[in-house]
């Protein structure tokens, strides 16, 4: 994504500005205008909207909110532009940045709701609320002596209370098993990092693993600082995991690729009606030039992860690994107005270094191109399949060829080179059940709080797991589910017992190490995963 340009952001709201005084002006002068109603004979080039808006402001029969009418005009035009020009209203804005910042402003815990109570799942290290005493389990009963407990609370309504701006102070009271009355707590805001390395472990002795949720201003000091750390562990191979990362900014996602690139390789390029084209080069000092390495993806990778893995790609750097990615190349610029409020407009398109569009078709309206997204996710991907499985899938897409001869495909996207179809085994209608009703999380949450003091002694994944293994998690859950509204069904037990089993295991070492210790053990059910893992292992044995 790119930054603001400050001439735009100036410039655009005073003509727009200066086009509804004109158009106003314009009216009084007319003769015979005595209604103050605008003629429409002599209007000026593009004035339609700023004149209607005037009209209406001067002549409609009912009172109208007119900033409103402004604001659903703007995103109305911008709907007929391309699926991903957007309008963003000034109390929205703050909130919209912050991926892209990488920081909030708040309190810093990160919470669950358990029984409509704000449950502190663990606090920030460094942050304000381990700094005042905060622990995780503490359960949040007032803030700022408004009661939240019991009264049906929503995420964004906790959220709301809890983050403001920095230095401000907020109280709140809480119970702590094992301690007699409520505990105040008096906690200063402060900037809250957002991290997006979610985990970055050694899968064995020779392979890491990173993954990646989103792209901020800090998103390539944490990549860098995680890889450093798992070559310091012996790393040779890596799978960099890509999967949900919908983008964000830019300029990180072309330092990561620098990483694994050598001197002068393009990483991509973009290009526009009024924007020429401008390329990004590798300046080759990366950290992981060498080594194996393996790009995991799936349809919800998209923008600035879609720019990495078709960098990789194209430049024959690694092997990419999974479902064909969202497919969304188009640069938003982002413009400022004077009240706050704001849009990401369309300016340009990514290309990949082979000279592949990353952006899938949208000229069968927004509705379709977003259909084509759940229709593809209903089939598991099996619309694009590995071009050595069914090369008819590929007849009527353009072919590039990369530097080492490999052909690519273009028509949006980032197709892998490996497909691997959504696994499906051992899902159950029981299971279906206990997920969309959010008991698989509920209860592990439940059982962490019921048993924390023995928990939280385990500071290893292993050992928390293995202590996991000896209680006979998956027989509580079931009666779990039972008393929350899902009935016992036996064969839907057998068929998915083990999948619920082990997601109440990473749940729950979640609460207790966070995603170091939720990863390692959902590893066993990730099926792209674990190929890639095993594709690895059979390069390093040739």
């Amino acid at each position: 994504m790119k930054y603001n340009n400050p001439r735009r952001s100036i410039y655009l709201p005073i003509i727009i500005a200066v086009s509804v005084s004109l158009g106003i002006i314009a009216g009084l002068l007319l003769p015979g205008n005595k209604s103050g109603i605008l003629s429409t004979s002599i209007r000026p080039k593009y004035d339609k909207i700023p004149t209607l808006l005037n009209i209406i402001n001067s002549s409609y029969v009912d009172t109208v909110n007119i900033p409103e009418l402004e604001e659903s005009a703007i995103s109305t035009v911008l709907k007929n532009l391309d699926p991903h020009s957007i309008y963003i209203p000034a109390k929205d804005m703050k909130r919209a940045n912050e991926p892209l910042r990488g920081n909030f402003e708040g309190i810093g815990i990160t919470f669950n709701l358990l029984t409509d109570t704000i449950l502190v799942i663990s606090t920030i290290p460094g942050g304000p609320s381990e700094k005042a005493g905060l622990m995780a389990g503490d359960k949040i009963i007032y803030v700022n002596d408004s009661l939240v407990a019991g009264v049906g609370i929503t995420e964004d309504g906790a959220m709301g209370m809890l983050r403001g701006p920095r230095g401000t102070v907020v109280k709140v009271k809480v119970l702590r098993k094992g301690s007699a009355g409520l505990i105040p707590f008096e906690i200063t805001r402060d900037k809250i990092p957002l991290h997006t390395v979610d985990v970055a472990y050694m899968i064995n002795n020779s392979t890491g693993y990173i993954k990646i949720n989103n792209f901020a201003l800090n998103t390539h000091n944490e990549f860098t600082e995680a890889l450093k750390d798992l070559k310091n562990q012996g790393l040779k191979s890596l799978i960099l995991d890509l999967r949900g990362n919908a983008g964000g900014v830019m300029d990180p996602a072309i330092k990561i690729a620098n990483q694994f690139l050598k001197k002068g390789q393009l990483i991509v390029y973009t290009q526009g009606r009024a924007f020429p084209r401008s390329e990004a080069r590798a300046t080759g000092n990366g950290l992981f030039e060498e080594g194996e390495l393996v790009v995991l993806i799936d349809e919800y990778t998209a923008s600035a992860s879609e720019i990495l893995a078709g960098a990789i790609q194209d430049n024959d750097r690694g092997t990419i690994i999974g479902r064909r990615s969202f497919g969304k190349g188009l640069v938003q610029e982002p413009i400022t107005f004077s009240d706050g409020s704001g849009l990401r407009l369309t300016v340009a398109r990514y290309y990949t270094p082979t000279g592949r569009s990353i952006q899938r078709p949208y000229n069968q309206g927004n509705d379709k191109y977003y259909e084509e997204l759940a229709k593809r996710f209903e089939r598991g991907g099996e619309s694009f399949r590995n071009a050595l499985e069914d090369t008819s899938l590929f007849k009527n897409l353009p072919k590039y060829k990369t530097a080492g001869g490999k052909t690519v495909y273009g028509g949006g996207g980032i197709i892998p080179d490996i497909f691997i179809p959504i696994d499906t085994t051992g899902i159950s209608d029981y299971f279906i059940k206990v997920r969309d009703n959010f008991i698989i999380t509920r209860f592990a949450l439940r059982y962490t709080e019921n048993n924390r003091e023995t928990l939280q002694k385990f500071t290893s994944v292993k050992e928390l797991e293995n202590y996991l293994d000896s209680q006979k998690l998956l027989e509580k859950f079931v009666q779990f589910a039972a008393e929350n509204g899902v009935k016992k069904e036996p064969e839907g037990i057998r068929a998915s017992g083990k999948i619920i089993e082990i997601q109440v295991k990473a749940y729950i070492a979640r609460n207790i190490l966070d995603n170091k210790g939720f990863y390692p053990i959902w590893e066993k059910l990730d099926t792209t995963l674990k190929f890639a893992i095993e594709y690895l292992t059979e390069k390093e044995k040739h």
